[in-house]
């Protein structure tokens, strides 16, 4: 089976990256509390949305290591020579 390593080596790496960032930004969601204030409320949004855009660049990650590990498979390298030209000689 032709697969090109290159390909494949940067799809996992994508994808154990994008994992790893999900199970980080899963771990520290914000959590707000009773009697926060205007502007406590206001920063926890913000960390809030922030964490869901870490999250969701995170998906990314892995949805395009994940194509990269299936063009992998599909690839195939060029041959270094290229196509041989033949020269016909004329007829005499």
């Amino acid at each position: 089976m032709l697969v090109d390593k290159k390909i494949l080596t940067g799809g996992l790496v994508l994808l154990v990256v994008g994992f790893a960032l999900t199970a980080t930004f899963n771990s520290v969601i914000p959590v707000g509390r009773e009697g926060m204030t205007d502007d406590e409320i206001a920063a926890f949004l913000i960390e809030e949305q922030e964490n869901q855009d870490y999250t969701t660049l995170a998906g990314a990650m892995i949805g395009i290591g994940f194509l990269l590990i299936l063009i992998s498979f599909g690839a195939r390298k060029k041959k270094k020579g290229g196509a041989k030209k033949t020269q016909k000689k004329p007829a005499n």
